[in-house]
């Protein structure tokens, strides 16, 4: 059966992270939406998205394909139910679609009559940008499941502080020593060729991807997901990182979500709660205005290849568009466009020249090439993102 992972209706309130990736490339617990998908149908999966990101997440239709909304989260039962479709059958869950079988080419989900299939049971969808934080402790521990089952952890070394150590997996690769880990409140899961340093402190749950670094004494708090690639510092609570970003030094990043190819300047601090206690408002891209999250708890939002100074303060609820160099004295605003340059003192248009000599530098440093691809990519996001830049 031929697989296709569909951005669905939730793609806009997703940005800015849906600009540089499908929703299926988003990572939520320890995998990416679309690496839980494969791992649970045990097949590989293509995409349909935005015709910019195509060529980058290819599509490739079948005469026979079974399309996934990529804003749901998979579980066992679901994908028993997907993989048994018959032609023309769709999964629908509170009237969304879940899931369709079709005979037809497919460049978009279409209006049509299919045979319904009403799915009862709970599952975790990704609608919103905070949904990514606040429902990290869940998919957490559901990819915890999935990655361990069957298999047996690496001994943790006699000099690290312990407890719930049978909640607790180690890749052989990894390297940690004279750190505490603590998985009372959560799983705790470390990747091929991470290392934890001296005096780093971690509750679980927690996640740290293959090749990255917790620095030493750094205090972390779950449900925490540091994706492939990462180095962090400080104090974290509740955060994602989806890969390749830096936290690299002291300052406080809370209830917050990081994009890829992000770098966050010494001493950099969020604000993740109003001094009123009040509901935190968030940029929304899909209506143009600040939404209600419902939440009372809400950090940092911050598209891929985003970079601050040393010393930066961000508002509670703050959203930061991709490309964007922050730098300065107070707070800059709440809503900060993509393809931005300053600060609290005022903003200019981040040119794409520097843009691209900057991600160029920052790539080659994970031996990872920016090619003319993703040059395309990023100029196309320069474009989409003209509107909300009026300086």
């Amino acid at each position: 059966m031929n697989y296709i992972l569909f951005d669905g209706t939730s793609r806009n309130n997703l940005l800015p992270f849906t600009y540089t990736r499908p929703v299926a490339d988003i990572r939520i617990g320890i995998l990416t939406i679309r690496e839980k998908w494969e791992r649970m149908l045990n097949e590989k999966t293509s995409t349909l998205t935005k015709t910019y990101l195509q060529e980058k997440f290819p599509l490739i239709n079948k005469s026979d394909d079974i399309l996934i909304n990529a804003s749901f989260l998979p579980t066992k039962a679901l994908v028993e139910i997907i993989k048994n479709l018959k032609d023309n059958q769709a999964v629908y869950y509170r009237g969304e679609v879940v899931a369709v079988h079709t005979s037809e080419r497919q460049e978009a989900i279409k209006q049509q009559q299919y045979d319904k299939i009403e799915y009862t049971d709970t599952l975790l969808q990704i609608k919103n940008t905070w949904d990514i934080f606040a429902s990290n402790k869940e998919a957490l521990e559901a990819d915890f499941k999935l990655i361990t089952n069957g298999r047996k952890s690496a001994s943790i070394p006699d000099s690290v502080f312990v407890k719930n150590p049978k909640n607790i997996f180690i890749e052989e690769s990894a390297e940690l020593d004279f750190c505490s880990l603590n998985a009372t409140d959560g799983p705790i899961y470390i990747g091929k060729n991470a290392k934890i340093l001296e005096g780093a402190m971690i509750r679980g749950g927690f996640a740290l991807g293959e090749n990255s670094v917790v620095k030493m004494g750094a205090k972390i708090y779950g449900a925490t997901t540091i994706g492939p690639g990462c180095t962090v510092a400080g104090e974290i609570k509740n955060v994602v990182l989806f890969a390749n970003s830096n936290k690299g030094h002291e300052g406080y990043l809370g209830d917050s979500v990081i994009g890829e190819w992000c770098n966050l300047g010494a001493d950099t601090n969020n604000s993740n709660l109003k001094n009123n206690y009040a509901e935190v408002r968030l940029w929304s891209y899909e209506t143009k205005s600040f939404a209600k999250t419902g939440l009372q708890f809400c950090g940092l939002m911050m598209g891929d290849h985003s970079k601050c100074g040393i010393n930066t303060m961000f508002n509670t609820g703050t959203v930061v568009g991709v490309s964007t160099n922050i730098f300065g004295d107070g707070f800059p605003r709440n809503f900060i466009p993509s393809f931005s340059w300053g600060g609290a003192a005022g903003f200019s248009t981040y040119q794409m020249k520097k843009v691209k000599e900057v991600a160029k530098v920052v790539m080659e440093r994970r031996k990872i090439d920016f090619d003319e691809i993703e040059e395309r990519i990023l100029e196309h996001v320069f474009e989409l993102t003209k509107e909300y830049r009026h300086y």
